[in-house]
This record gives C-alpha cells, structure tokens and sequence, in this order.
C-alpha cells in the first residue's frame, strides 16, 4: 500500500525504483516484501486518475508478455467506457 500511496502522491513523476513505464501507456509499480517482487501494472486516465489494472509475481527479468497483453486488453476496454468501469464511493482502511 505504501507504493500506491506514493502513486497517489507523485501520478507521473513516480520513477525508478518505485515505478517504471513498460509501453503503450502501461506501468509498473514495483513493491517488495521480504524476498517477493510484486508489480502492479497500471495506466492512466486523464491527469490525474492512475487505474491499477492487475498485479503479479515478478519470477522472471521482465514482465511475461502475457501480463502485458492483458494490461493492454483492459486498458482498451477502461477507454471505450470509462463510466462503466469507475468506481467513485470510499474504499474503507
């Protein structure tokens, strides 16, 4: 969560080591815990809206192609009806 925290925080500006831009509007926000490398690809909307899109095990040097595609995928459908797929309520802590 202190990743995503930092993302709020700093939107694009974010970099190495925390995030990392992949291709075609997708990013990495990269988080470890004790010996597991977590990503979190996300994309943004607009300014100032960062959308998480699905999270995975970093097990190999870069993320699988398969990872990215669905990023990709979802990203594609997020822009076709971004109403559809917002979420505007409090998440509870």
């Amino acid at each position: 969560m202190a990743r995503v925290e930092q993302l709020k925080a700093s939107g694009y500006e974010l970099r190495r080591p925390a995030a990392a831009y992949l291709k075609d509007g997708i990013y990495e926000l990269r988080a470890k815990h004790r010996n597991v490398q977590y990503r979190l690809l996300y994309f943004f909307h607009g300014e100032n809206v960062a959308v998480i899109d699905h999270g995975i095990i970093k097990e190999q040097s870069a993320v699988p192609p398969t990872g990215l595609k669905r990023a990709l995928d979802r990203k594609e459908i997020f822009e076709r009806n971004p109403t559809q797929h917002t979420y505007e309520g409090v998440i509870g802590r």
